[in-house]
């Protein structure tokens, strides 16, 4: 119960920190055209898709209100120079991919999308930590012990 109740509350903080805009837009703004995959859960999928796993589909039901979606984006940094991170957000720009899977949305843009064509996304649930995570990236040729981090492969 209390796990529960805490990961209600790192959501709850999650929508706090995200640095994407929120804005409400009116009924009638004209939504740029974005491509949306459907995601599988194979492996034998293409390439340029993002699988979820079934727990990560179950978190992002649970958690998602309304138009919101994770998204999901690399940056420098970490400690194997590469680090994804992941947010909360509403707002899908013109050149991102939209993942989706029993209803829940995963948003790639297409630079990061290149690091990560062919990754699965989990939702891991430990004693220390719950987190979404990056699993199976085959762009990536190591990563750190805590997952959060990776280099790629050349």
């Amino acid at each position: 119960m209390a796990a529960a109740w805490g990961l209600s509350l790192a959501a709850a903080a999650l929508r706090e920190v995200t640095r994407w805009p929120r804005y409400r837009l009116p009924a009638a703004f004209p939504w740029p055209q974005v491509r949306r995959e459907t995601s599988f859960s194979s492996p034998q999928a293409n390439e340029w898709h993002i699988h979820l796993t079934d727990s990560c589909v179950q978190r992002l039901l649970e958690i998602t209100e309304g138009p919101e979606f994770l998204r999901l984006q690399v940056e420098g940094g970490g400690c194997s120079g590469f680090q994804y991170k992941f947010s909360l957000d509403t707002v899908v720009n013109p050149d991102d991919r939209v993942f989706e899977q029993g209803g829940a949305r995963v948003v790639v843009d297409s630079d990061s999308l290149a690091f990560v064509k062919g990754a699965q996304v989990d939702f891991s649930q430990e004693l220390i930590r719950s987190s979404f995570q990056v699993v199976n990236n085959p762009q990536a040729q190591q990563g750190c012990s805590c997952g959060s981090s990776f280099s790629v492969k050349v």
